[in-house]
Protein backbone atom coordinates (compact mmCIF):
# COMPACT_ATOMS: atom_id res chain seq x y z
CA UNK A 1 0.00 0.00 0.00
CA UNK A 2 1.03 3.60 -0.85
CA UNK A 3 1.22 6.26 1.47
CA UNK A 4 -1.32 8.54 0.67
CA UNK A 5 0.47 12.11 0.29
CA UNK A 6 -1.21 14.73 2.06
CA UNK A 7 -2.21 15.23 5.75
CA UNK A 8 -4.76 18.29 6.79
CA UNK A 9 -1.84 19.71 9.06
CA UNK A 10 0.86 22.36 8.68
CA UNK A 11 4.35 20.99 9.50
CA UNK A 12 4.13 22.69 13.27
CA UNK A 13 0.72 21.94 13.74
CA UNK A 14 -1.80 24.47 14.72
CA UNK A 15 -1.38 24.57 18.43
CA UNK A 16 2.14 26.23 18.42
CA UNK A 17 0.44 29.28 16.35
CA UNK A 18 -1.58 30.47 19.50
CA UNK A 19 -0.60 34.07 20.01
CA UNK A 20 -3.19 36.62 20.07
CA UNK A 21 -2.82 39.30 18.13
CA UNK A 22 -0.59 41.79 20.02
CA UNK A 23 -2.76 45.39 21.36
CA UNK A 24 -0.71 48.45 19.83
CA UNK A 25 0.67 50.61 22.13
CA UNK A 26 3.18 53.44 21.94
CA UNK A 27 5.60 55.52 23.56
CA UNK A 28 5.11 59.08 24.07
CA UNK A 29 7.63 61.04 22.00
CA UNK A 30 8.49 64.60 23.62
CA UNK A 31 7.77 67.17 20.91
CA UNK A 32 10.42 68.77 18.56
CA UNK A 33 12.25 71.91 19.43
CA UNK A 34 10.46 71.64 23.14
CA UNK A 35 12.81 73.99 24.57
CA UNK A 36 11.96 77.87 24.30
CA UNK A 37 14.28 79.97 23.44
CA UNK A 38 14.16 82.49 26.76
CA UNK A 39 15.00 79.20 28.62
CA UNK A 40 18.57 77.92 29.44
CA UNK A 41 19.41 74.76 27.59
CA UNK A 42 19.30 72.04 30.48
CA UNK A 43 22.85 70.32 30.97
CA UNK A 44 23.80 67.69 28.34
CA UNK A 45 23.98 64.97 31.00
CA UNK A 46 21.65 62.29 31.17
CA UNK A 47 20.91 60.24 33.95
CA UNK A 48 21.81 56.13 33.96
CA UNK A 49 18.57 54.18 32.61
CA UNK A 50 17.96 51.10 35.44
CA UNK A 51 18.43 47.94 33.60
CA UNK A 52 14.60 47.08 34.23
CA UNK A 53 13.73 49.41 31.83
CA UNK A 54 16.20 49.03 29.16
CA UNK A 55 15.55 44.94 29.13
CA UNK A 56 11.68 45.65 29.48
CA UNK A 57 10.62 45.61 25.52
CA UNK A 58 13.24 42.99 24.62
CA UNK A 59 10.88 40.06 23.79
CA UNK A 60 8.35 42.77 21.90
CA UNK A 61 10.95 44.17 19.36
CA UNK A 62 12.20 42.07 15.65
CA UNK A 63 10.67 38.79 14.59
CA UNK A 64 8.69 36.39 17.03
CA UNK A 65 11.57 33.21 17.66
CA UNK A 66 10.60 29.57 16.76
CA UNK A 67 11.62 27.54 19.13
CA UNK A 68 11.49 24.28 18.12
CA UNK A 69 11.76 22.47 21.34
CA UNK A 70 8.64 23.58 22.22
CA UNK A 71 6.91 21.55 19.36
CA UNK A 72 8.97 18.64 19.17
CA UNK A 73 11.38 19.83 16.40
CA UNK A 74 8.71 20.32 13.94
CA UNK A 75 8.90 23.36 11.63
CA UNK A 76 6.49 26.01 10.75
CA UNK A 77 4.87 26.21 7.10
CA UNK A 78 4.11 29.64 7.49
CA UNK A 79 6.27 32.68 9.50
CA UNK A 80 4.77 33.32 13.01
CA UNK A 81 3.93 36.85 12.64
CA UNK A 82 1.79 39.21 15.42
CA UNK A 83 -1.36 39.14 14.62
CA UNK A 84 -1.72 35.70 12.21
CA UNK A 85 -3.76 32.66 14.15
CA UNK A 86 -3.07 29.15 12.74
CA UNK A 87 -6.95 27.92 12.04
CA UNK A 88 -8.05 24.68 11.28
CA UNK A 89 -11.78 23.12 10.90
CA UNK A 90 -12.40 19.79 11.98
CA UNK A 91 -14.54 16.72 13.29
CA UNK A 92 -13.35 15.47 16.67
CA UNK A 93 -13.34 11.76 17.37
CA UNK A 94 -14.30 11.11 20.73
CA UNK A 95 -12.75 7.97 21.97
CA UNK A 96 -13.72 4.65 23.71
CA UNK A 97 -11.58 2.98 26.30
CA UNK A 98 -11.15 0.18 23.49
CA UNK A 99 -9.80 2.20 21.04
CA UNK A 100 -7.14 3.51 23.21
CA UNK A 101 -6.21 0.04 24.00
CA UNK A 102 -6.12 -0.63 19.89
CA UNK A 103 -4.03 3.04 19.74
CA UNK A 104 -1.17 1.40 22.72
CA UNK A 105 -1.19 -1.95 20.79
CA UNK A 106 -0.45 -0.42 17.08
CA UNK A 107 1.59 2.17 18.50
CA UNK A 108 4.06 -0.13 20.17
CA UNK A 109 4.36 -2.07 17.09
CA UNK A 110 4.99 0.72 15.21
CA UNK A 111 7.56 1.83 17.12
CA UNK A 112 9.56 -1.16 16.39
CA UNK A 113 9.72 0.22 12.73
CA UNK A 114 10.32 3.95 13.74
CA UNK A 115 11.13 4.64 17.62
CA UNK A 116 10.25 8.35 17.40
CA UNK A 117 6.76 7.95 17.08
CA UNK A 118 4.63 9.92 19.67
CA UNK A 119 1.08 9.32 20.35
CA UNK A 120 -1.06 12.10 18.94
CA UNK A 121 -2.88 14.54 22.10
CA UNK A 122 -6.37 14.46 20.64
CA UNK A 123 -7.92 12.83 18.01
CA UNK A 124 -9.98 14.58 15.02
CA UNK A 125 -10.95 14.30 11.10
CA UNK A 126 -9.70 17.62 9.50
CA UNK A 127 -11.95 19.40 7.20
CA UNK A 128 -9.71 22.08 6.37
CA UNK A 129 -5.75 22.54 5.57
CA UNK A 130 -4.28 25.18 8.39
CA UNK A 131 -4.83 28.86 7.53
CA UNK A 132 -3.53 32.15 8.50
CA UNK A 133 -5.80 34.06 9.71
CA UNK A 134 -5.68 37.81 11.13
CA UNK A 135 -7.33 38.39 14.19
CA UNK A 136 -10.20 40.30 13.35
CA UNK A 137 -11.08 37.95 10.54
CA UNK A 138 -11.98 34.78 13.34
CA UNK A 139 -15.27 36.38 14.19
CA UNK A 140 -16.72 36.11 10.52
CA UNK A 141 -14.87 33.62 9.39
CA UNK A 142 -16.45 31.65 12.04
CA UNK A 143 -20.38 32.90 11.46
CA UNK A 144 -19.96 31.61 8.03
CA UNK A 145 -19.19 28.72 8.81
CA UNK A 146 -22.30 28.69 11.26
CA UNK A 147 -24.32 29.47 8.31
CA UNK A 148 -22.79 27.32 5.86
CA UNK A 149 -23.70 23.79 8.18
CA UNK A 150 -26.60 25.00 9.84
CA UNK A 151 -28.65 22.46 8.09
CA UNK A 152 -26.40 19.68 7.73
CA UNK A 153 -27.38 16.17 9.75
CA UNK A 154 -25.09 14.56 12.48
CA UNK A 155 -23.92 10.83 10.86
CA UNK A 156 -21.96 8.21 11.68
CA UNK A 157 -18.47 7.24 10.63
CA UNK A 158 -15.95 4.35 10.67
CA UNK A 159 -12.44 4.52 10.68
CA UNK A 160 -10.41 1.03 10.49
CA UNK A 161 -8.07 0.96 7.84
CA UNK A 162 -3.80 1.67 8.86
CA UNK A 163 -2.54 3.98 6.46
CA UNK A 164 0.72 6.23 6.72
CA UNK A 165 0.33 9.68 5.81
CA UNK A 166 2.90 12.90 5.20
CA UNK A 167 2.44 16.83 5.28
CA UNK A 168 2.38 18.68 2.18
CA UNK A 169 6.14 19.53 2.91
CA UNK A 170 7.01 16.00 3.88
CA UNK A 171 8.52 17.40 7.43
CA UNK A 172 5.77 15.01 9.56
CA UNK A 173 4.48 11.74 8.82
CA UNK A 174 1.33 10.23 10.48
CA UNK A 175 -0.06 6.76 11.50
CA UNK A 176 -3.65 7.15 10.88
CA UNK A 177 -7.02 5.08 10.61
CA UNK A 178 -8.68 5.31 7.17
CA UNK A 179 -12.57 6.59 7.28
CA UNK A 180 -14.26 3.78 5.49
CA UNK A 181 -18.00 4.45 6.02
CA UNK A 182 -19.01 8.18 6.59
CA UNK A 183 -17.07 9.64 3.23
CA UNK A 184 -19.61 11.08 1.16
CA UNK A 185 -21.14 13.25 4.20
CA UNK A 186 -17.50 14.04 4.80
CA UNK A 187 -17.19 15.26 1.01
CA UNK A 188 -20.07 17.46 1.85
CA UNK A 189 -18.72 19.34 4.94
CA UNK A 190 -15.34 20.00 3.16
CA UNK A 191 -17.72 21.62 0.62
CA UNK A 192 -19.34 23.64 2.35
CA UNK A 193 -15.70 24.78 4.28
CA UNK A 194 -14.05 25.14 1.12
CA UNK A 195 -16.67 28.28 -0.16
CA UNK A 196 -16.31 30.02 3.24
CA UNK A 197 -12.59 29.56 2.41
CA UNK A 198 -12.36 30.88 -0.87
CA UNK A 199 -14.61 33.67 0.39
CA UNK A 200 -11.97 34.40 2.58
CA UNK A 201 -8.98 34.01 0.02
CA UNK A 202 -7.94 31.07 1.69
CA UNK A 203 -6.43 27.44 0.64
CA UNK A 204 -9.02 25.18 0.07
CA UNK A 205 -8.78 21.10 0.89
CA UNK A 206 -6.82 18.46 -0.82
CA UNK A 207 -8.67 17.08 -3.97
CA UNK A 208 -9.70 13.46 -3.45
CA UNK A 209 -8.79 13.48 0.22
CA UNK A 210 -8.47 10.13 2.63
CA UNK A 211 -9.98 11.00 5.51
CA UNK A 212 -8.52 9.74 8.53
CA UNK A 213 -7.89 9.68 12.43
CA UNK A 214 -4.10 10.36 13.04
CA UNK A 215 -3.08 8.35 15.87
CA UNK A 216 0.90 8.79 16.01
CA UNK A 217 3.35 11.19 14.25
CA UNK A 218 7.48 12.10 14.03
CA UNK A 219 8.98 14.62 12.53
CA UNK A 220 10.45 13.63 9.18
CA UNK A 221 9.29 11.82 6.13
CA UNK A 222 9.36 7.87 7.02
CA UNK A 223 7.44 6.42 4.94
CA UNK A 224 10.00 3.90 3.75
CA UNK A 225 10.58 2.47 6.98
CA UNK A 226 6.47 2.09 7.85
CA UNK A 227 5.88 1.27 4.90
CA UNK A 228 5.73 -2.87 3.32
CA UNK A 229 5.95 -5.34 6.08
CA UNK A 230 5.82 -2.80 8.95
CA UNK A 231 2.11 -1.33 7.66
CA UNK A 232 1.12 -4.91 6.79
CA UNK A 233 1.91 -6.47 9.87
CA UNK A 234 0.05 -2.89 11.28
CA UNK A 235 -2.80 -3.74 9.30
CA UNK A 236 -2.62 -7.73 10.81
CA UNK A 237 -2.53 -6.66 14.11
CA UNK A 238 -5.51 -4.66 14.01
CA UNK A 239 -7.86 -7.22 12.01
CA UNK A 240 -6.45 -9.72 15.21
CA UNK A 241 -7.71 -7.04 17.60
CA UNK A 242 -11.16 -7.19 16.11
CA UNK A 243 -11.35 -10.35 16.41
CA UNK A 244 -10.36 -10.66 20.03
CA UNK A 245 -13.31 -8.65 20.71
CA UNK A 246 -15.66 -11.22 19.03
CA UNK A 247 -14.15 -14.28 20.81
CA UNK A 248 -13.25 -12.33 24.28
CA UNK A 249 -16.10 -9.60 24.67
CA UNK A 250 -18.32 -10.78 22.12
CA UNK A 251 -18.77 -7.28 20.76
CA UNK A 252 -19.42 -5.86 17.37
CA UNK A 253 -15.88 -5.27 16.45
CA UNK A 254 -16.86 -2.29 14.60
CA UNK A 255 -18.47 -0.63 17.44
CA UNK A 256 -15.08 -0.30 18.58
CA UNK A 257 -14.36 2.29 15.84
CA UNK A 258 -17.64 3.85 15.28
CA UNK A 259 -17.78 7.20 16.39
CA UNK A 260 -20.41 9.52 15.65
CA UNK A 261 -20.37 12.89 13.51
CA UNK A 262 -22.09 15.74 16.17
CA UNK A 263 -20.27 18.78 15.31
CA UNK A 264 -17.73 20.60 13.39
CA UNK A 265 -15.03 22.77 15.37
CA UNK A 266 -12.89 25.56 14.27
CA UNK A 267 -9.53 26.10 16.21
CA UNK A 268 -7.68 29.74 15.67
CA UNK A 269 -4.61 30.25 17.47
CA UNK A 270 -5.82 29.10 21.19
CA UNK A 271 -9.64 29.68 20.73
CA UNK A 272 -11.48 27.03 19.99
CA UNK A 273 -15.49 27.56 18.40
CA UNK A 274 -18.40 24.73 18.10
CA UNK A 275 -20.97 24.52 15.68
CA UNK A 276 -23.11 22.24 16.66
CA UNK A 277 -24.94 19.48 13.71
CA UNK A 278 -28.86 19.40 13.58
Amino acid sequence: MSAAPLVGYSSSGSEDEDEAEAAAGALARPAAGGCRRSQSPLPSQRLPVPDSVLHMFLDTEGEPKDDQEKHGGRVRTFPHERGNWATHVYVPYETREDFLDLLDMLLAHAQTCVPRLVRMEAFHVSLSQSVVLRHHWIIPFVQALKDRLASFQRFFFTANRVKIYTNQEKTRTFVGLEVTSGHPQFLDLVSEVDRVMEEFDLTTFYQDPSFHVSLAWCVGDTRLPLEGRCLRELQLSFLIFRWKNIVDEFEDPEMVLRAHAEQVRCKSGNKFFSMPLK
